[in-house]
């Protein structure tokens, strides 16, 4: 599933490219997950924001269209699609011109294409900021690179539950955007085991720098692709190039060279060094 630096790179594309572009007609499969798309009609797409992993794109009438691209989502621009006959399309929104001289807006392409293999993805448009429809999104906790966050605070956060530190992490209350590849990085820089439940505020500012240390180094990188990431060019991240841990199992620790080992921690495959990362 895409994380925070693969979001972020999309959000920062699009960001280039919208240019303030009228919709000038939307369409989507008939799912409930994805029909929302054909609301923003007629509205034109202002900013590119995010929160956590979710897409928000602003309009000129003060909602935002948020998009969650789930395990398989991926956008990309087409100048003339097959909007019917492509099977894994769950959504489009046709794009007019751009108004005036803005050598960034998007010229010759025209349509925003939405495809999502497995359908884990969503769509929905709010009033702007109103995310109370959305649990995932209301409950998310700050931004990394918040700085008003500070250790102390993601140590509160942290505190508030008993449960795995790991699956914590996952499920963006204490902090938003962090998953599965990022949370196994950070919690091996950190040297933090993912299996405990309690870290002090010491750990815990660690656990904030590494945290901002990894998702910075993936949207440098890109995003992490192993399969079915791609920006919105259609290109892949590199930052799987740069792992330290994740997807690693087996092989030595790059910093003690223990083998690191693997195992499913709810649910969740998660790879730690057993040397580095003692409970």
């Amino acid at each position: 599933m895409p994380e925070l630096p693969e979001v972020e790179t999309i959000r920062r594309q699009l960001e280039g490219v919208l240019g303030g572009r009228r919709v000038i007609e939307a369409g989507s499969h008939p799912s409930a997950k994805f029909t929302p798309a054909r609301d923003v009609t007629g509205a034109r797409l202002l900013t590119a924001g995010r929160r956590g992993k979710f897409l928000l794109l602003g309009t000129d009438d003060g909602r935002e269209l948020v998009v969650h691209l789930g395990m398989t989502g991926a956008l990309s621009f087409h100048p003339d699609p097959d909007v019917h006959g492509d099977p894994h399309l769950r959504a489009w929104w046709r794009l007019a011109p751009a108004d005036g001289d803005d050598q960034q807006a998007l010229q010759v392409e025209e349509t925003l294409l939405f495809h999502d293999i497995r359908r884990f993805g969503r769509i929905r448009v709010v009033t702007a900021g109103e995310y109370h429809g959305i649990p995932a999104l209301a409950a998310a906790g700050p931004e990394p690179f918040d700085p008003e966050l500070d250790g102390r605070r993601l140590w509160l956060n942290l505190s508030k539950s008993r449960r795995r530190l790991k699956t914590q992490l996952l499920s963006q209350r204490p902090i938003a955007g962090v998953g599965n590849i990022y949370a196994d990085e950070a919690l091996w820089l950190a040297g933090i085991s993912p299996f405990t439940t309690s870290i002090g505020l010491v750990r815990a500012t660690r656990l904030l720098e590494a945290l901002r240390q990894v998702l910075g180094q993936g949207i440098d990188n890109g995003g992490t692709t192993f399969r079915d990431y791609r920006n919105l060019a259609g290109g892949s991240g590199s930052n799987q190039l740069r792992l330290a841990v994740y997807g690693r199992a087996g092989a030595p620790c790059l910093r003690c060279d223990t083998v690191l080992r693997s195992a499913v921690l709810d649910a969740r495959t998660t790879t730690w060094c057993p040397t580095c990362q003692r409970r």
